[in-house]
């Protein structure tokens, strides 16, 4: 199966044929979208080949998609800066992203809507899935060291920079002084090995990998930021939203079931992880998995957005109530 796209060819529910068939409904069930002569509705999700974003695969592969009405491709992109204008653009309906991104696009009059939560930190700054890694001999060994360094994240003002920033000062460090250096995820190690950055902002199954590799953890970063901290979030537009209301709900029940199966199957997250990124069998087993929430925390996400404040990511709160579910 291509990595760079997934279809969901399954037929149409037998309930929904059943309700073609007899013409009648159940009051007390919710309305599923349907498609000519109830077909399953077509609609693109943009994503990041990570193991973030594991539960939507295993939506596609579980069904639970189908399930909901829907017919959903896959298509994957760097990251959230990438997939937000192409939800712009029409070449999406759905997306993945991280939340900072998503707050800057809504302040820059982008109608982001996140309609479901995606994955969140372990809450244990000695073991979670995202982390800055360093060559085995570097002379970095703590948070404040990375002051005067260059260190890559896979876009440019994200979470992952404005995370970085704030550890390093609250380790005594001048982030400021930092250069950030936009390199993808999948070309991070390299990059760190071959000294084109001092260190790297990585996610699993690349944290792992860096490990194997010989690499340092400096810092778990996400969860030394805040514990609670949801790193990113499924979202649409609000046009869209508002046009296809059933779509949209169909959308976050479906992925609800998926955050719920991936959260008590490890095992399922793990296997299918390694159908869409390279990462060896024997990785895939030590990999640090994510919390994948069933709500998210708006307190973290308001300590992210007054960081964002403080280093110029955003120039102000948003709108909680037109941005989250």
């Amino acid at each position: 199966m291509s990595r760079k796209r997934m279809f969901v060819t399954i037929a149409a529910l037998s309930a929904a044929a059943a309700l073609v068939l007899t013409g009648c409904t159940d009051s007390g069930a919710p309305a599923e979208p349907d498609g000519p002569s109830g077909e399953l509705i077509p609609v693109t999700l943009g994503l990041i080949p990570i193991g973030d974003t594991a539960p939507a695969y295993l939506a596609v592969q579980e069904g639970f998609f189908a399930d909901h009405g829907l017919d959903v491709t896959i298509e994957t992109a760097a990251g959230g800066a990438a997939i937000v204008p192409a939800l712009v653009a029409g070449d999406y309906q759905f997306g993945f992203s991280n939340t900072l991104s998503l707050m800057i696009a809504r302040e820059k009059n982008i109608p982001v809507k996140i309609v479901s939560p995606a994955v969140a930190s372990t809450s244990d700054s000695e073991r979670d899935f995202g982390a800055v890694i360093v060559k085995g001999d570097s002379p970095i060994h703590v948070t404040a060291d990375l002051a005067g360094k260059t260190v890559s994240s896979n876009t440019l003002g994200n979470i992952n920079t404005v995370v970085v920033r704030k550890i390093v000062d609250e380790a005594g460090g001048d982030s400021s002084t930092i250069e950030f250096v936009e390199v993808a995820f999948p070309d991070a190690i390299a990059a760190v090995e071959n000294g084109q950055v001092d260190a790297a902002f990585v996610v699993e199954p690349f944290v792992t990998s860096a490990i194997e590799a010989g690499d340092r953890v400096v810092s778990y970063a996400y969860a030394d930021f805040d514990p609670n901290l949801d790193i990113a979030a499924y979202f649409t537009l609000d046009d869209y939203a508002s046009a296809n209301p059933e779509v949209v709900e169909a959308f976050t029940a479906a992925m609800k079931d998926a955050l719920d199966f991936a959260q008590t199957n490890p095992d399922a997250v793990r296997e299918i992880i390694g159908t869409y990124t390279k990462t060896p069998p024997e990785a895939l087993a030590k990999i640090v998995l994510p919390t994948f929430p069933s709500s998210i925390d708006e307190g973290a996400q308001k300590k992210l957005a007054d960081a964002a404040v403080e280093y110029g990511a955003l120039t102000a709160e948003p709108d909680w109530g037109a941005l989250l579910p």
